[in-house]
C-alpha cells in the first residue's frame, strides 16, 4: 500500500507517558504544528496543566485521559474511553516507559518486572485494543519510543536495554504485518535526553563519560520530523551514537571493547543508587 504524507494539522494524536519531559514537550510541539492532542498519564493534575498550556485551533481541541496502562483495568477502561471520544485518535505515540542505571544482580525483581510490564507489555497491549479504530482511518500511524539502547546493549541498564530491544522487534514484526493496511509503523530512538527518567546518578555518568545529553524540546522537534518523513520506518537521534548502532549490528566485538574501558566508571555510577 502507498505510503501517504501524515498531515499533522488533521491529526488527533493519542501521546501515553504525555507528561514526561520528552512528552509534554512533544504535546506542545506537536500541538504548535495543529494536531489535537490526547494526553495520556498517571497524574490528573500534571494532565490537566498541560492541556491548558497547549495552543488550541478551537476550544476544546485538546483532552487527557488519566490513566496507567500498566495496569490491565485502567488500561480497558482508557481503551473504552478512546472509543467514546467525540474525534478518534489516528496516530498513537507510545512514549510511557520507565528506566533505572542499576546493576542486574541488585535490582528488586519488582522493578524488572514493571519495567519489562511498562515499557513491552502494556505498550503492545494497548496498541493491540486501539488497531480497529486506527485501521478505520485512511491515515494513520504508530510510533513507538525506544532509545538508542534498544539497538546497544549497555552496562548498568540490562532491563531497561532489553525493554527497548523488544520494542524495536515489536515495531519492526508489526510494521511488516500492516504493510497492507492504511496503518503505519515507525520507530523513534532518541539517546540520552535531561528528563527526569533519568536519575542524577545517570545524568551524572553521562557528564563522567561525555555524553552528550539532548534537550527534551530538541528531541520533540525530531518526533515531529520523523511524523513528517512516512518513508523512514526507524529514527536514530545524535552522532556519532547513530554510528555506534550501525557498529553494533556488524562488527559488536569493537562495540564491547569500547564499553569494557567504561566498565568500572559505568559499575561505580549504578552503585550509587543503592
Amino acid at each position: 500500500m502507498k505510503v501517504k504524507n501524515l498531515d499533522i494539522a488533521d491529526s488527533h494524536i493519542l501521546l501515553t507517558g504525555a507528561t514526561g519531559g520528552i512528552g509534554r514537550e512533544s504535546a506542545s510541539v506537536l500541538a504548535q504544528a495543529g494536531a489535537r492532542i490526547i494526553a495520556v498519564g498517571r497524574d490528573s493534575d500534571a494532565l490537566a496543566s498541560l492541556i491548558e498550556s497547549l495552543p488550541a485551533v478551537t476550544a476544546g481541541a485538546h483532552q487527557y485521559l488519566r490513566a496507567d496502562i500498566a495496569d490491565p483495568l485502567e488500561r480497558e477502561r482508557l481503551v473504552k474511553s478512546i472509543n467514546d471520544c467525540d474525534q478518534l485518535p489516528n496516530v498513537l505515540i507510545n512514549m510511557a516507559g520507565v528506566s533505572d542505571l542499576a546493576l542486574f544482580q541488585h535490582q528488586e525483581p519488582a522493578r524488572v518486572e514493571q519495567i519489562i510490564t511498562t515499557n513491552v507489555t502494556a505498550t503492545m497491549l494497548l496498541t493491540q485494543a486501539l488497531l480497529p479504530i486506527l485501521k478505520r482511518h485512511p491515515d494513520a500511524c504508530i510510533v513507538n519510543v525506544g532509545s538508542i539502547f534498544g539497538s546497544i546493549g549497555y552496562p548498568g541498564y540490562v532491563c531497561y536495554c532489553t525493554s527497548k530491544f523488544a520494542l524495536r522487534g515489536f515495531s519492526e514484526a508489526l510494521q511488516r504485518e500492516l504493510s497492507d493496511s492504511p496503518v503505519r509503523v515507525q520507530y523513534f530512538a532518541p539517546r540520552a535526553t535531561r528528563t527526569s527518567i533519568n536519575s542524577d546518578e545517570a545524568m551524572q555518568l553521562n557528564q563522567q563519560l561525555g555524553n552528550a545529553v539532548d534537550s527534551p524540546l530538541l528531541v520533540a522537534r525530531q518526533l515531529l520530523k520523523f511524523l513528517q518523513t512516512p518513508n523512514l520506518t526507524e529514527c536514530y537521534l545524535g552522532w556519532p551514537e547513530r554510528l555506534f548502532v550501525r557498529v553494533n549490528s556488524l562488527l559488536p566485538s569493537v562495540v564491547s571493547g569500547s564499553i569494557k574501558n567504561k566498565l568500572a566508571t559505568i559499575k561505580l555510577f549504578a552503585r550509587m543508587g543503592l
